[in-house]
């Protein structure tokens, strides 16, 4: 079967899709406020402060992708890190469903032909294909973070999203 413009689209959002699942599902196996601001160590973040970070990164990113930078002015990259803000569990599920939804209106609303099309992420060009990318690679690492805490956080209690491991 030859790769076409249209499978790489269409994979490069099942990929998207699947990250999106997974983050919900760590998220939603939590039950408490404290789980969700729950950091390892002075300098770890905690899940709250990772989902914040995706948020922001997707406004940005996804508002006006092709016609604007994905560094938007507005964004406000240092209150996405900082440990005193504690949000709810509700209100951490709010933000990576907003996220999530600003990243897939952005994408239902692509072509196959948009791919070549030059975008800009902090005055960086690129293509539209190079930046989607660059989101699936940044937003798997940040999802593996949130399942590697919420594991942590839940111990026996952790029912994992994807192939149980063999024991």
């Amino acid at each position: 079967m030859p790769i076409t413009d249209t499978h790489v689209l269409a994979t490069l959002v099942a990929e998207l899709h699947k990250l999106e699942r997974l983050g919900r599902t760590a998220l939603d196996q939590l039950t408490t406020d404290d789980q969700v601001n729950h950091l390892l160590d002075a300098d770890a973040n905690s899940l709250a402060i990772i989902v914040r970070h995706l948020a922001g990164n997707m406004r940005s990113r996804w508002t006006d992708f092709l016609t604007s930078d994905g560094e938007k002015p507005d964004r406000d990259r240092r209150h996405e890190f900082d440990q005193q803000v504690q949000w709810t569990r509700a209100r951490t599920r709010e933000a990576w469903d907003a996220g999530w939804a600003h990243t897939f209106a952005a994408l239902d609303a692509l072509t196959p032909a948009d791919l070549t099309r030059e975008v800009r992420i902090g005055g960086h060009a690129m293509t539209a294909f190079e930046a989607i990318v660059r989101a699936v690679s940044h937003y798997g690492q940040h999802v593996g973070q949130m399942l590697l805490l919420a594991r942590h956080l839940l111990g026996p209690a952790w029912k994992t999203p994807s192939i149980p491991r063999v024991r």
